[in-house]
C-alpha cells in the first residue's frame, strides 16, 4: 500500500466545487421527500414510498410498488453510470456527510475502521432482506405468477418507525457511527442497498480515471469521504476500482493538475495493474481482532434487533457495528500498557490515567446494559415463539360453544412456559413492549387465571392493543362464570370495536341462544348479516337459530346462503338436508345427504339419516345399503339395527292369499 507523500512545498488542498453542488442536490432530495409526505398528509393518499426497502413487498408477496421500481432502476443506472445514487441521492449519506462536516468543524476528524469481515455485513443483510424471502417462497411451493400492483397508498407511514425510533436510527447511523467508524461508516458496514449497488458498480464502464498528469500528491485520497485510497488505485490500475466509490467527484475537483476525470474506459473486472508487482492491500487488524469484531457484531445484532419491539433492522445493524468496535477498544484498553482513544490518553506505562478509569466505568455500564438487554431479548424471543405455537389454542379459546377450556398437559406446559417468558420481559424490561398486555391476556385465559386475564385485557384495551379480541376475552371469562349480563355487554363492546369482524356477532348470538333467548340471538345474526353479508359462518349459525325457532324457510334460506359462500361447508349441508327432510322435501334432502357423504364418507350418522330419507322415498334397496353401511361403521348400533329390520320387513314379499 503506497503511503501518501509528504512534500514540504505542497500547496494546500483546494476546496471542492463538487461538494457544494452535491450538497444542493441532497437538499433538493430532502425537499422532494418532504413534499411527498406533505401531499400524503393533505390528501390522505400518495405514491407508495420511493424507498429501496419497500422492494421487500415484492420479495415477500409479489407486490410491485414505487419503491421496487425505483430500486430496480437505480441498480440498472448504477451498472451504467456507477454508484452515483449513493453519493448524490441517498438521505442517509447526506446525514453522514453532515455529521462528518460538523465533527470536523469542532476539530474531530473521524478515522475509518477497516475490517475485512464486517465488510460482508451489507451483502448478508441484502440477501436476508431481498433474496431469502424469494427462496423461502419457492421452497414452500409459492410462485410469482400472481403479481399485484400497489403504486399508491393511504398508509404511507405503515412500514416506517415512529418519530422517536426514526430519530434514534438517524442518530445511530449518522453521528454515532460516523464518530466511531469514520465517514460513510454505515455505508461500509451496514447498508444492504449499498451491497447490490457495489456489485452493479463493478460492471460500470464509467468511473474515476487518471491521465499522465498525475503526480501522486494524494489530495484525492485526503478528501475522499468514501474511504477509498484513490491515489493508490489510479496509480496501480489507471482508474478507481473500489466499489465503495460513490462518484462524489471531490477527488476530481481538488486535483491540482486536473489529472483525474470521470469517463468511460475498460471495465474494472479483470483489470491488470499498470505497475509491476503492486503491493497487496494491507489490513490493519489482526485475525483475532477480526474474529472478535465479527463475534461481537453478531451478538449485538441478535441482542438489539427488535428489542422491546422498537429497534428496527437498519438501526440494529448500525448499533451492532458500533458495539463491535467498542468491544475491540475495550480489549485494547485492558491489554495495552499505553493506550489513547479519540485524543484521550487512557493508559501510560501500564498505569491507568483518570480518563482511562472513566472510560472503563462507561464500558462496564454499557456492557451491563448489553447483558441485561440480551437476557430480555432471549426471553422475548422464546415467548414470541411459544405464543405463535399457541395460535390454534387461541383460535378455539373464543368459541362460545365450548363450555370450558381444557388443555392437554403438554399444551398447558407450553402456555405456562410462554407466559413465564413474557412475564419476565414485562417485569425486567426497561421499556414496556407494545402488544405485551394483549399477549399476556390471551395466555392468562388459556392458563385459567381470570384475575390476571382481566387486569391485562383491561390494560391492553387502554393501550389500544387488539381491542375487539380483548373485549371478547372478558366476555368469555364472564360467560364461564355464567354472568350473562357482563358477557353480553363485553360482546357488544367487541362488536363496536370491530363492526366488520364476525367473531363478536357469532359468539354473542351463540351465548344468547345457549341462554335460551332465541329471539335475541336471531336479531343479532340478522344484524350481523346486514354488516357482513359474506360470512358463511354467520349464515350457518343464523340458520341454526331459525331452525330452533321453527322458522323452516328462514333456516333453509340461510343454510343455502352459507353453502353458496362455501360449497364445502359440511355442517351447513348436513343441517340443510335435515331441515328439508323435516319439511317433507325428501328428494332435495337426499341430494344434500349424498353430497355430504362425498366429503365425509365415514360419517355413520349421515349414512343413517340418508337411509331414513330413502325409506320415505320408497327406495328400500338403497336404504338397506345405507343402513348396513351404518352398522359397518357403528357395529351394534340399536337405531341402525332397528332401521334395517324395518326396511327388510317392508321389502319382504307379501304372503300368498289363501
Amino acid at each position: 500500500m503506497s503511503p501518501l507523500p509528504i512534500l514540504q512545498d505542497e500547496p494546500k488542498i483546494r476546496p471542492s466545487r463538487a461538494s457544494k453542488w452535491r450538497a444542493l442536490v441532497l437538499v433538493g432530495v430532502h425537499v422532494i421527500a418532504g413534499l411527498h409526505i406533505a401531499y400524503w398528509l393533505r390528501t390522505g393518499s400518495a405514491i407508495t414510498p420511493v424507498e429501496p426497502s419497500e422492494a421487500m413487498a415484492f420479495a415477500k408477496g409479489g407486490m410491485i410498488n414505487a419503491g421496487l421500481i425505483f430500486f430496480a432502476a437505480t441498480i440498472l443506472l448504477t451498472a451504467i453510470f456507477g454508484r452515483f445514487f449513493c453519493g448524490w441521492g441517498c438521505h442517509l449519506v447526506a446525514l453522514q456527510d453532515l455529521c462528518r462536516w460538523l465533527l470536523e468543524k469542532i476539530g474531530i476528524r473521524p478515522a475509518p475502521l477497516r475490517s475485512r469481515l464486517l465488510m460482508w455485513v451489507p451483502m448478508i443483510a441484502f440477501v436476508y432482506m431481498f433474496l431469502w424471502p424469494v427462496a423461502y417462497r419457492l421452497w414452500i411451493g409459492d410462485s410469482f405468477r400472481h403479481v399485484g400492483w400497489e403504486l399508491t397508498t393511504t398508509e404511507f407511514w405503515a412500514t416506517f418507525p415512529g418519530w422517536v425510533v426514526g430519530g434514534l436510527t438517524f442518530l445511530t447511523c449518522g453521528f454515532v457511527i460516523v464518530y466511531f467508524l469514520g465517514a460513510k461508516g454505515f455505508c461500509t458496514y451496514g447498508c444492504p442497498y449499498g451491497a447490490i449497488f457495489g456489485v452493479a458498480e463493478k460492471i460500470s464502464p464509467l468511473r474515476i480515471r487518471v491521465t499522465d498528469a498525475c503526480e501522486g500528491c494524494g489530495h484525492c485520497t485526503a478528501v475522499c469521504t468514501s474511504n477509498v485510497r484513490v491515489h493508490q488505485e489510479v496509480k496501480d490500475f489507471g482508474m478507481v476500482i473500489d466499489s465503495g466509490c460513490m462518484k462524489c467527484l471531490d477527488c476530481v475537483s481538488v486535483c491540482p493538475n486536473d489529472a483525474l476525470y470521470y469517463g468511460a474506459g475498460p471495465l474494472p473486472i479483470g483489470a491488470k495493474p499498470r505497475v509491476k508487482d503492486p503491493k497487496p492491500r494491507r489490513w490493519p487488524l489482526k485475525r483475532w481482532q477480526e474474529i472478535l469484531l465479527a463475534g461481537a457484531f453478531a451478538a449485538a445484532f441478535f441482542t438489539f434487533r427488535g428489542l422491546y419491539g422498537a429497534v428496527p433492522f437498519l438501526m440494529a445493524l448500525g448499533l451492532a457495528a458500533i458495539l463491535a468496535y467498542l468491544v475491540l477498544v475495550a480489549v485494547d484498553l485492558v491489554r495495552r500498557p499505553a493506550f489513547a482513544f479519540k485524543g484521550l490518553r487512557l493508559k501510560q506505562g501500564g498505569k491507568w490515567l483518570p480518563a482511562g478509569y472513566g472510560l472503563a466505568f462507561a464500558f462496564v455500564c454499557l456492557f451491563a446494559f448489553w447483558a441485561h438487554s440480551a437476557v430480555v431479548r432471549t426471553h422475548a424471543a422464546l415467548g414470541e415463539r411459544g405464543f405463535r405455537e399457541t395460535a390454534a389454542l387461541r383460535q378455539g379459546a373464543l368459541d362460545a360453544t365450548v363450555a370450558e377450556l381444557s388443555l392437554e398437559p403438554e399444551q398447558r406446559s407450553l402456555v405456562l412456559k410462554t407466559r413465564d417468558h413474557l412475564e419476565r420481559v414485562r417485569s425486567w424490561g426497561l421499556v414496556e413492549v407494545p402488544g405485551m398486555a394483549s399477549k399476556l391476556a390471551w395466555l392468562n385465559l388459556l392458563a385459567g387465571y381470570p384475575q390476571d386475564l382481566k387486569q391485562q385485557a383491561t390494560r391492553a384495551i387502554e393501550k389500544g392493543e387488539e381491542v375487539g379480541h380483548m373485549h371478547q376475552l372478558l366476555a368469555r371469562e364472564a360467560w364461564q362464570r355464567q354472568d350473562l349480563g357482563t358477557a353480553k355487554a363485553a360482546y357488544e363492546r367487541a362488536i363496536a370495536a370491530e363492526p366488520l369482524h364476525p367473531a363478536g356477532y357469532l359468539n354473542l348470538g351463540i351465548v344468547l341462544a345457549q341462554s335460551g333467548d332465541l329471539a335475541a340471538a336471531d336479531a343479532v345474526f340478522e344484524r350481523a348479516w346486514q354488516k357482513i353479508p359474506g360470512s358463511s359462518a354467520l349464515a350457518y349459525n343464523g340458520g341454526l337459530v331459525k331452525a330452533y325457532r321453527g322458522d323452516t324457510e328462514g333456516a333453509i334460506r340461510l343454510f343455502e346462503r352459507a353453502l353458496a359462500l362455501n360449497s364445502r361447508y359440511l355442517e351447513a349441508r348436513e343441517n340443510l338436508a335435515g331441515v328439508l327432510a323435516g319439511a317433507g322435501r325428501f328428494e332435495e334432502s337426499a341430494v344434500h345427504y349424498r353430497r355430504a357423504l362425498l366429503q365425509a364418507p365415514q360419517d355413520a350418522s349421515t349414512h343413517f339419516l340418508l337411509a331414513r330419507v330413502l325409506v320415505e322415498l320408497g327406495e328400500f334397496e338403497e336404504a338397506e345399503a345405507e343402513a348396513r353401511e351404518t352398522l359397518r361403521l357403528q357395529p351394534g348400533s340399536p337405531q341402525a339395527q332397528q332401521m334395517l329390520e324395518q326396511i327388510l320387513s317392508r321389502r319382504a314379499p307379501a304372503p300368498p292369499s289363501p
